[in-house]
């Protein structure tokens, strides 16, 4: 089943395309932005896609082969979206989006152990050739270093008492499965807290999943790659998932605008409306920021 693409009506109203326009998708999935981008700036528009995940880029490559050579996809990291636009010959760029959260196929179907949900090995590498797998993390580094990767990239209170119940039970076994990690940040929490608004493991899912991928240092770079390549009046739309996150974007924005390369088109991060959210309830923790280039 094709990924349901959150806020698309603003994510259109923002980038704005139109005929024979080009854009680029820096996290194009299987394709669900994209496609509708095509069906906007025909005849002649292309859409550049990137994703960092080689499945991914399969999976976009099917549900957009009817729009045949006015798509590309490529196997690579919109961190390096500048390079990939210039070793593909893609000019000019009159839009950009960074859709900058995990699909629904790679929660249900990529084995890769994003889900506390599904009993997988604990891998969450977007790429394979990376050599971080969460695994590693959890099982080879420090109590310090995950205590800091948990609280600082998850936000998550209990980051202390869950690294130290980590090391303790890595002595006695392996930690090899999401259920087996899920189990121990369960001994870990309050009795209290593990009723809560949100799934008791939900942040230092997160929070692995950031430190396997480098996913705020890929970030950082990418919005400064996307502006540097966009055409002048070309826009950046940014969905964002979490705060930190959000704060990386609304930051990188605003230093583009005091230098004098952009406008804001968003003074406020943009929110999906409720009846969005009750048909996809990602949409409820997503923030659309953008821009249009000077």
């Amino acid at each position: 089943m094709i990924h349901i693409p959150v806020l698309i009506r603003e994510v259109l109203e923002y980038l704005d395309p139109k005929p024979n326009e080009n854009f680029i998708d820096g996290t194009v999935g299987e394709g669900s932005h994209a496609i509708e981008i095509l069906e906007r700036n025909k005849p002649e528009g292309k859409v550049l896609g990137i994703d960092w995940d080689a499945k991914q880029v399969e999976n976009s490559k099917f549900y957009t082969s009817r729009f045949k050579e006015r798509i590309i996809v490529v196997n690579g990291s919109y961190a390096n979206m500048k390079d990939i636009a210039e070793r593909m010959h893609f000019t000019p760029v009159h839009g950009i989006l960074l859709d900058l959260g995990y699909s629904s196929w790679q929660i249900e179907q990529s084995g890769k152990g994003f889900s506390f949900n599904k009993d997988e090995a604990l891998d969450m590498r977007f790429n394979a050739h990376n050599p971080v797998t969460a695994e590693k993390i959890i099982n080879e580094y420090s109590e310090l270093a995950i205590e800091k990767i948990i609280r600082e990239y998850g936000e998550e209170k209990f980051s202390k008492q869950i690294a130290r119940e980590i090391v303790r039970q890595r002595k006695i076994k392996k930690i090899q499965s999401t259920f087996e990690l899920n189990n121990v940040i369960e001994r870990a929490m309050p009795l209290k807290s593990r009723h809560g608004r949100i799934h008791y493991a939900t942040r230092t899912f997160q929070a692995l999943r950031i430190a396997v991928n480098g996913e705020l240092d890929n970030l950082q770079k990418g919005l400064l790659e996307a502006i540097s390549i966009l055409s002048p009046g070309g826009r950046l739309v940014v969905i964002s998932f979490h705060s930190l996150e959000d704060r990386i974007v609304k930051n990188a924005f605003k230093y583009a605008v005091n230098n004098k390369m952009a406008n804001l088109l968003t003074k406020k991060p943009v929110r999906a409306w409720a009846k969005e959210m009750a048909v996809n309830p990602r949409a409820r923790s997503a923030k659309l920021r953008a821009l249009i280039k000077i």
